[in-house]
């Protein structure tokens, strides 16, 4: 089983039932290199050190780092067996603080861990491998269903911008704002897009014209501060974004940046989307001043790939995400449909029963 796009051209996660493979994403598009992972410690390190991000691909990555767990420690004796899993799951939670996703999956690996009790750790390991092998599946389904739905509000000719990466690398498939742009094209619609770098770690220069060069869509590469001249010229019709952590009033924490992007479309009148699964919506978060937002090493800013341009002894502030705030997010496009203007009602009707 892998994660791939629809037309198979990028695999993010490869799981064969006893190991667990992630694309190395702090080495695209330099190389394809593949890191193993045979337990939950190793899972949680690679989460923590962005070899996989994207919350939906860190959610998988979480579950199938459970069932890794309680592969390796099914032979001890049940009391061991408990408190490494107990262990496993504390560490993967640790492991990023902003993505909703990752507790969304902890959260239900911890359920079908609980519907199994009085089984044998045996069957407790089997059950938890089909449960992670469950939030794969649903999670590609989940981004197809995504793509076609936002797909509609793409017209023919479309120029879209986009921030980060939020495609088939940062989910088990297929991606969600990069799901939509491929979608659109899989429709026949002539598209082009607009990818920002995405500083300070280059999601956008590294993975997402990676990914759209792979896909031979049409992508022009910016610097974050040219989007607003981009804006201004008229060179961009839509802008699609994704999302690690959505409040229940539709505040959105996505990769730094975004919010800036934001403003800007505002100014210039252009549609701004947020494209995610219901998996990112967190409903216990009332709005965006609840959301915790990571900061990251100071190395990230100072230099890169081994390059520092900044002088020894400066001070270095990192957010890794900000919050746009519902008031400025066109639509919310999700597996169930586009969402216009989206607040606590109607996000909360997403969520029937």
């Amino acid at each position: 089983m892998n994660a791939s796009s629809e037309s198979g051209k990028v695999e993010t996660l490869r799981w064969d039932g006893d190991s667990l493979e992630l694309i190395d994403q702090r080495l695209l598009p330099s190389r394809v290199e593949y890191l193993p992972c045979s337990d939950a410690a190793q899972v949680a390190r690679a989460i923590a050190n962005m070899v996989v991000r994207g919350a939906p691909a860190i959610g998988c990555a979480a579950a199938f780092g459970i069932a890794l767990e309680a592969a390796r420690c099914a032979s001890l004796p049940r009391p061991e067996f408990d408190r490494r899993l107990d262990a496993a799951f504390s560490a993967l939670a640790a492991s990023r603080p902003t993505a909703v996703n990752l507790f969304w999956a902890l959260e239900r690996m911890q359920r079908r861990l609980a519907g199994a009790a009085g089984q044998s750790s045996a069957e407790i390991t089997a059950a938890l491998a089909a449960e992670a092998e469950a939030v794969f599946a649903e999670d590609k389904a989940t981004n197809l269903a995504i793509g076609r739905a936002g797909a509609v509000l793409v017209p023919d000719g479309c120029r879209i911008m986009t921030h980060c990466n939020a495609g088939a690398l940062a989910t088990a498939g297929h991606g969600t704002a990069l799901g939509v742009i491929r979608s659109a094209r899989d429709q026949g619609k002539r598209i082009s897009v607009i990818a920002n770098e995405t500083r300070p770690f280059l999601q956008g220069a590294r993975l997402t014209a990676w990914e759209m060069v792979q896909e031979a869509i049409p992508v022009t590469l910016i610097t974050d501060n040219m989007a607003g001249y981009m804006m201004q010229q008229g060179k961009v019709d839509l802008v699609i974004v994704g999302a690690d952590r959505i409040a229940a009033n539709g505040d959105t924490a996505n990769k730094i940046g975004t919010y800036t992007l934001a403003v800007l479309a505002s100014r210039h009148r252009i549609p701004f989307y947020v494209a995610a699964p219901l998996s990112s919506i967190d409903l216990v978060t009332a709005d965006g001043a609840s959301i915790a937002i990571e900061e990251r090493s100071a190395d990230e800013v100072t230099g890169y790939g081994g390059m520092r341009w900044a002088p020894v002894g400066v001070s270095v502030a990192n957010p890794a995400f900000d919050v746009t705030p519902a008031a400025l997010v066109t639509g919310l496009i999700t597996e169930r449909g586009v969402v216009q203007a989206p607040d606590e009602a109607k996000i909360r009707a997403l969520f029937p029963g």
